[in-house]
């Protein structure tokens, strides 16, 4: 396997830092947790890619993404996504191949009710690093709300 720091060494920058001037590849066994693309895995400076796995018959918390914008691609599954639009709770039921876009400081969750399949998205945000904020309920998401 190549490294950044092989890479990097071969190149004559030590290794010290990502490099920004080339392309990179990550490939699947060289996730660093969830994350692909990130700043500190091949330095991005305004973007984050994920890969999220859900068991089955799992719910995440309530929670937001701050500032960012998440979109998200579904690989495999029935992911379930869950927000509030102010006056009931909305359930977005999304197949293989369908995409989600989650916008900034909306509270949501995502469920798998499936009893078998996991359920595996791609995430990218507009954010170099996750950000999650946990939230105690589902609420509309206002502009106010967002400075709090």
């Amino acid at each position: 396997m190549t490294t950044r720091e092989d890479i990097g060494s071969a190149l004559g920058t030590g290794g010290d830092a990502p490099l920004n001037n080339r392309v990179h590849h990550v490939r699947s066994d060289e996730l660093d947790g969830y994350a692909a693309i990130s700043g500190g895995t091949v330095g991005s400076k305004k973007l984050w890619m994920g890969r999220v796995e859900n068991p089955p018959l799992s719910s995440t918390d309530n929670h937001h993404h701050g500032a960012s914008e998440a979109g998200i691609f579904v690989v495999s599954g029935h992911p379930v996504f869950v927000f509030h639009d102010g006056t009931q709770e909305v359930r977005i039921t999304a197949d293989p191949g369908d995409f989600v876009l989650v916008p900034p400081f909306v509270p949501h969750r995502e469920e798998n009710p499936d009893p078998v399949e996991p359920v595996v998205v791609v995430i990218a945000r507009t954010t170099q690093e996750p950000i999650k904020v946990s939230v105690p309920e589902l609420y509309q998401h206002t502009g106010a709300q967002a400075q709090s």
